[in-house]
């Protein structure tokens, strides 16, 4: 009885995912399905077929009889990073796949999403169920991907047209007066305990010391970053790593991204109501880790680590944008990775890359906890990226 329970919340779990993915991609044209802007930003058809792939490949191929994959071609088209699975499309190249059309991407997730059904409403092995929750928070993790490309393909169209679906992902205003937390040093424990979901980057737990340190209740505001701007930051060669300084010299990067600058009043694009505004008390976001760096230099602060925010964040509200920290993604002791193919999942990324902690509007509901480890290149600001500064 237990693990019938078991199946069948795992069962609407799936359906619940699998619904929202297209509920997000609802108000799109089918225009909008192919537009793969830069190479971060991959089409929406893409991540449509990419996550029904990843059912496909790792679970129905090996572990439903009977099975027939619904075309030959389509690993090679979904496939993101999987070496070990075989040859896939060049990632620059998403764009250029106007077939197979929408269409057949919606039927192939129809047919997939069927198939898997099928096998959760009989009894499953425990390798399989992990299997399948992997592949739900995979789908929500490119569920949020989906939100911040769709942004960056309407929001670099000529006419900043808004998203009209029924989600809405509206700036947040702080509720509340800024002040700063106290943490005393001591030793902590940090990583994930229990037995519900995490990465394997979340594991495994282990013991850090921290020194005293205070940290931000509040993100850094627009009005701050105003004033940031006008105080030369972007123009400073001192406020900036070296590799950040060139970043800025060859993108000619004078904002964060989505602003403009129209008749000497800032405004930025939204998703949910095209070019607005800038409200000073909203949270800064769509910031560089280089930017983030500069501006805590600005302001004579710093940065937190990943360490000092998963400790402090219990005493602050968090959520609203990915908050860059100090901490290179870099394995937890004793980290083992997944065998297999699953193996490429987070370990060979743990290079050259930032963690931000937290979760963003983008989020999906079910896929946030004070343990998460995110990363991303220190250039990247196409996400909801914010920061939090600790003194």
């Amino acid at each position: 009885m237990n693990a019938m329970i078991v199946i069948q919340t795992l069962l609407d779990f799936f359906m619940e995912t699998r619904a929202h993915t297209e509920k997000i991609c609802a108000p799109l044209e089918v225009e909008d399905y192919v537009v793969q802007p830069i190479v971060d930003v991959s089409p929406p058809k893409w991540h449509l077929g990419h996550t029904t792939w990843f059912f496909e490949e790792f679970i129905l191929r090996h572990h439903k009889p009977g099975y027939t994959l619904f075309s030959d071609d389509f690993a090679f088209v979904f496939n993101s990073y999987y070496e070990s699975i075989g040859k896939r499309v060049v990632r620059t190249d998403r764009g250029n796949l106007s077939r197979p059309t929408v269409d057949q991407v919606y039927a192939y997730r129809k047919y997939v999403t069927q198939a898997l059904q099928e096998l959760l409403e009989n009894s499953i092995s425990p390798e399989i169920e992990k299997l399948v929750t992997i592949g739900i928070h995979h789908e929500k993790q490119h569920q949020e991907l989906l939100i911040t490309d769709i942004k960056y393909i309407l929001g670099n169209n000529p006419l900043l047209p808004a998203y009209e679906g029924e989600l809405r992902f509206r700036e947040s205003v702080p509720k509340t007066t800024s002040s700063f937390i106290h943490i005393s040093e001591g030793i902590y424990e940090i990583g994930h305990s229990g037995t519900d979901f995490c990465y394997d980057n979340e594991l495994g737990r282990h013991k850090v010391y921290l020194h005293d340190f205070k940290i931000s209740t509040t993100l850094v505001t627009n009005a701050e970053w105003i004033d940031f701007i006008n105080a030369g930051g972007y123009t400073t060669t001192l406020l900036w790593h070296a590799e950040g300084w060139d970043w800025v010299q060859k993108n000619n990067i004078q904002t964060p991204l989505y602003w403009h600058k129209i008749e000497n009043e800032w405004y930025h694009y939204t998703l949910d109501k095209g070019l607005q505004k800038i409200n000073p008390n909203a949270a800064v976001s769509h910031i560089s880790y280089y930017e983030a760096f500069a501006f805590a230099q600005w302001k004579e602060m710093r940065l937190p680590t990943e360490f000092e925010w998963e400790i402090a964040s219990q005493q602050f509200t968090w959520g609203n944008l990915w908050e860059w920290t100090e901490s290179a993604y870099l394995p937890y002791p004793n980290y083992s990775k997944e065998p297999g193919a699953l193996g490429e999942y987070n370990g060979k990324f743990m290079v050259n890359q930032k963690v931000l902690r937290g979760g963003s509007v983008a989020t999906s509901i079910k896929h946030t906890r004070h343990t998460y480890r995110n990363f991303f290149q220190t250039g990247l600001r196409w996400q909801f990226t914010g920061l939090r500064l600790v003194k």
